[in-house]
């Protein structure tokens, strides 16, 4: 029976491997669940996994947080053992975290096929960590699962092997087909919070080039301020931009803040928010798929084709009245009249899945 050692370690990809896990199962494959632990604050990991209804992971690595360097030789150097002892016919790895890179890394180094979940996706910006864990993954998979037709190209024009290349659809598309009615069901996040359908703008602040910055977090911090003299603005807070927007000295007295929230909560926040302001790569998909339009408060996405179609706009955080400014504006556009089927069916883990069951096992050697 073909075995398959997934690695997980931070909250999008808790999301991302819940359906993947469900599918492993229907097609009778093996799955060893490694978590390693980037993710370790209970609200971001032990939360999800029991919304999810994922089981408790075969090993928990406790790596926790650190600079990049050495979080990622951390990590390699405890998920070595495990690839050593479990003896996989595939080690998949989901996104662009340092999680997604040694574990990639460490089975390349063992001559482990690689399966590579979200392939293909570029920002074109090698200032950021995940851009490089995106390439050099791709580089050493032996499976590439491109959840757009975008990645695939891109894919294509670096010079991968057609063969390895599988355009799946998005598995973030899969989790919200399979967990929107429990959210519906079970959230209470409205009352909690006291808040009225499409009453408020849903905000996240996450990604170390906006919180490490004080320019940049006081323009985000600031703008977002301003925007609630008018409109609530709900801001589940990351545990590192909480520590960044106190280090700054920023004030955001009319921003409701709040602790992070899990999956279920966030669901339902997203779909019944006015519009998302996020520097997030996930929440831009989440919000088009709950049809809800998104500001990126970045200079670049990877989710390119949302841009091309409307759904999202890209504003660098350069100043609190250039943030303020451009989502007022995207709160006066009407929505876009189409909202294509950019990231598949729903139906993307089954492909997944299946690929694996079909696909001989080939080593990266």
């Amino acid at each position: 029976m073909t075995r398959v050692l997934t690695i997980v370690g931070a909250r999008p990809q808790f999301v991302k491997a819940a359906p993947v896990s469900v599918a492993l199962r229907a097609a009778h494959l093996t799955e060893i669940l490694v978590h390693t632990g980037q993710h370790y604050d209970p609200a971001m990991s032990e939360r999800f996994f029991d919304e999810l209804d994922m089981r408790a992971p075969d090993h928990h690595l406790g790596v926790g947080s650190g600079p990049h360097g050495a979080q990622t030789a951390e990590m390699l150097r405890r998920i070595e053992p495990v690839l050593t002892h479990e003896r996989p016919d595939w080690v998949m790895v989901y996104g662009d975290t340092n999680s997604t890179l040694a574990g990639a890394l460490c089975a390349a180094k063992l001559c482990i096929p690689v399966a590579h979940v979200e392939a293909g996706l570029r920002s074109r910006n090698r200032a950021m960590p995940e851009e490089i864990n995106r390439i050099v993954t791709d580089r050493v998979s032996s499976l590439l699962f491109a959840p757009t037709a975008g990645a695939a190209e891109i894919l294509r024009a670096e010079g991968m092997a057609q063969e390895t290349i599988v355009r799946t659809g998005d598995v973030m598309f899969d989790a919200m087909r399979m967990f929107s009615g429990k959210a519906a069901q079970r959230s209470d996040v409205l009352s909690r919070l006291a808040l009225e359908q499409k009453s408020y703008l849903l905000a996240t602040v996450h990604r170390a080039e906006n919180t490490d910055d004080h320019e940049r977090l006081g323009a985000i911090i600031q703008g977002l301020d301003d925007i609630a003299r008018d409109l609530k603005v709900v801001l589940p807070a990351h545990p590192r931009t909480r520590k960044a927007v106190a280090a700054a000295g920023l004030a955001c007295a009319r921003v409701t803040m709040i602790d992070p929230v899990g999956y279920l909560d966030m669901a339902q926040l997203i779909r019944n928010s006015r519009l998302v302001a996020t520097d997030s790569g996930g929440l831009q998909k989440e919000a088009y798929f709950h049809r809800v339009p998104c500001v990126t408060l970045r200079a670049e996405t990877e989710w390119t084709e949302l841009v091309a179609a409307g759904w999202n706009e890209i504003v660098p955080p350069r100043a609190p009245a250039s943030v303020a400014g451009a989502i007022r504006a995207a709160l006066r556009r009407a929505l876009p009249a189409a909202a294509p089927a950019f990231y598949g069916s729903g139906h993307a883990a089954e492909i997944i899945a299946a690929k694996l069951t079909t696909c001989p096992r080939k080593s990266t050697s």
